[in-house]
């Protein structure tokens, strides 16, 4: 990419502390939590850009007039990473959407550790905001990236009853599926079970707490997917689990039954520990089949998880 701002410089792409708010193809405009500045990466991780959103937005405008770039179109997929992961962590699942399924996929990157909640699903909804050509949006979350997506969800419902911008009802208009893998859609035990420790609360910060003792506040936030989603769990498939802390089958993080979300047109268990579910060839594969047909496996062997009378 050409820089006509200022030197380019390498990144690491940012981790913990940058949050990705706009996708061009695989440029992205990036905050700091800290700071609250921007800036603009390449497909290389390298600065194009630095300063306010507008300025990299403008340097971004000015590098595709310059070179020509395409507008982008197709059908996406948006990506989102577990607690304390980065992007990198869903790269395999990222490249076999894309290769195999002709997507155009966003592997977002944001602060799990850094914000609450309610911070993650508002930088997620400017994300979504500046998708500008994509014709449908879908998405795919591990952990905790399926509660940002489902709080971002909450909000959109909330927002729906004043009335939606004009932003939301275009991004409304185009969700198509979504995937959960290993979503802690009930809370987490184990966040509940150390949400005293000094240690424990550093590490995964106020989204983590979220997930444990804070889950029945945190949950009136959040929404059930109006569009088709499914649920992939992990376990061991013989009612015990990785975790003897966890009661019933579970992937040593999330049991089975807390991963569950009433209203899944469908719900599968794979043998996997909770941190390579999305590592797995035969789960990649699943997510594929699901974003393309609404199934896993097939539609009569769908699992349905039924919605509460």
């Amino acid at each position: 990419m050409d820089n006509p701002d200022s030197f380019p410089m390498p990144t690491l792409g940012g981790k913990q502390f940058w949050a990705d708010e706009l996708f061009f193809h695989q440029c992205r405009i990036q905050r700091n939590v800290l700071s609250g500045h921007c800036r603009l990466l390449d497909e290389r991780n390298w600065r194009q850009a630095s300063g306010t959103f507008d300025h990299c937005r403008a340097v971004l405008e000015r590098i595709k007039r310059d070179r020509g770039l395409p507008p982008m179109t197709g059908k996406a997929v948006v990506v989102l990473h577990g607690l304390g992961r980065s992007r990198s962590s869903m790269s395999a699942l990222c490249k076999h959407l894309q290769e195999k399924g002709g997507y155009r996929v966003f592997n977002v990157g944001y602060p799990s550790t850094q914000y609450d909640m309610a911070e993650q699903a508002r930088t997620l909804r400017r994300l979504v905001d500046n998708l500008d050509g994509i014709e449908e949006i879908n998405f795919v979350g591990h952990s905790m990236g399926n509660i940002v997506v489902r709080h971002y969800l909450g909000d959109l419902a909330e927002a729906e009853k004043s009335g939606f911008s004009a932003a939301d009802r275009r991004a409304v208009a185009r969700f198509g599926r979504f995937v959960m893998l290993a979503p802690p859609n009930q809370g987490s035990r184990l966040a509940s079970v150390f949400a005293n420790n000094a240690l424990f609360k550093q590490i995964v910060g106020e989204a983590g707490q979220q997930l444990g003792r804070q889950w029945p506040e945190l949950e009136k936030h959040l929404a059930t997917p109006h569009f088709q989603f499914g649920v992939v769990a992990g376990g061991k498939g013989d009612g015990k689990g990785y975790n003897p802390l966890l009661s019933g089958d579970n992937d040593g993080v999330i049991s089975v039954e807390t991963a569950k979300l009433a209203g899944a047109r469908d719900f599968i268990v794979v043998p996997s520990l909770h941190s390579f579910v999305m590592d797995k060839v035969q789960v990649q594969r699943y997510v594929l089949s699901f974003l393309q047909h609404g199934y896993f496996v097939s539609d009569p062997k769908r699992q349905p998880l039924e919605k509460q009378p």
